[in-house]
């Protein structure tokens, strides 16, 4: 509604995991480069675990974006399956050719294994990305398990990297999965951005729907964002799409704290703080501290919280 207003090709901030829009921070420049290492160095089992909306699935798709024609991958990403019809998922997103009358586990792991030792053969590395593996049963991992024992002499014959929410690496500890656990040598949990990097994302997400000059979220505004979203890209693109809409309504091309605030009272500040671990709220000495100075200006009657806000988010 409001792209055109503001000279955007497209709107910045849906919620879409749509990897043109990646922001490279720091923690997700070194998700993405785990993800390469064990890929090329063949490492069998690679974790990738983070809060919902951390962006794993979009880190997870710029990454396959990325892949050469030396790599085969498949995606999957719903988990809510029996243990023979995620076999035959897998060999269906391969491509491999299944008789249909034939589709029994012991088949499907034969179609699946002549198919790795060809490619193998070839020089292609194959590579099976579960999303939302937290949704996996015990059964369907320790399948998954057995699948990795398919390999050579020297190297694993598929790669798989399962991607979830912080319950799987609890999932992952249970002693029943402890055989598949001891194998998972890559791992990397994505956390939230930190307040540094708030401004830099919204204006990396505008410049690349075409439009980082029309339009300007002031410091403090970017300050009241990351209270409210904690960092989490998901939680600031709500946030951001709903303040832009906000000015656009307005007919302004600045976007100030008053407009975020509104923006935060129209979609429910309990329903941004909604479902955050402790870890994900990122409650630091700094945000106490912040939470402490306004207090007490609320409680002495003093009209100090923007001025407070300001100093910590100039």
């Amino acid at each position: 509604m409001y792209a055109s207003y503001f000279g955007l090709k497209e709107n910045p901030f849906n919620l879409s995991p749509d990897p043109k829009y990646l922001f490279m921070s720091h923690q997700h420049r070194e998700a993405l480069n785990y993800l390469i290492y064990g890929i090329t160095e063949r490492k069998g089992f690679i974790v990738i675990t983070g809060g919902i909306g951390t962006g794993k699935t979009t880190i997870c798709r710029s990454f396959l974006a990325g892949l050469d024609g030396s790599v085969e991958s498949a995606l999957i990403f719903n988990a809510a399956m029996t243990e023979v019809e995620l076999l035959e998922t897998i060999n269906q997103e391969f491509h491999i050719p299944m008789n249909p009358r034939e589709k029994s586990k012991k088949h499907c792991i034969d179609a699946l294994n002549g198919f790795l030792l060809k490619s193998y053969g070839e020089g292609r590395n194959v590579v099976l990305l579960i999303d939302e593996a937290q949704n996996l049963s015990q059964a369907m991992l320790e399948q998954l398990r057995l699948l990795s024992n398919l390999e050579t002499e020297r190297d694993k014959l598929i790669q798989m990297v399962l991607v979830g929410q912080p319950e799987l690496q609890d999932l992952l500890m249970s002693p029943s999965l402890r055989q598949l656990n001891e194998r998972i040598t890559v791992r990397y949990d994505l956390s939230p951005l930190d307040w540094k990097n708030i401004e830099l994302y919204i204006r990396h997400r505008l410049a690349v729907a075409g439009g980082g000059e029309t339009v300007a979220f002031s410091r403090s505004a970017c300050g009241l964002i990351y209270r409210y979203s904690m960092g989490i890209p998901r939680r600031i693109n709500a946030i951001c799409d709903r303040a832009m809409l906000i000015a656009y309504t307005r007919e302004r091309a600045d976007i100030n704290r008053g407009i975020v605030r509104e923006a935060i009272h129209d979609i429910g500040p309990h329903y941004l703080a909604a479902g955050l671990t402790p870890r994900e709220r990122g409650f630091n000495r700094l945000t106490l501290l912040i939470i402490a100075m306004l207090l007490f200006a609320a409680v002495t009657g003093l009209a100090y919280s923007d001025r407070i806000m300001a100093y910590f988010f100039p």
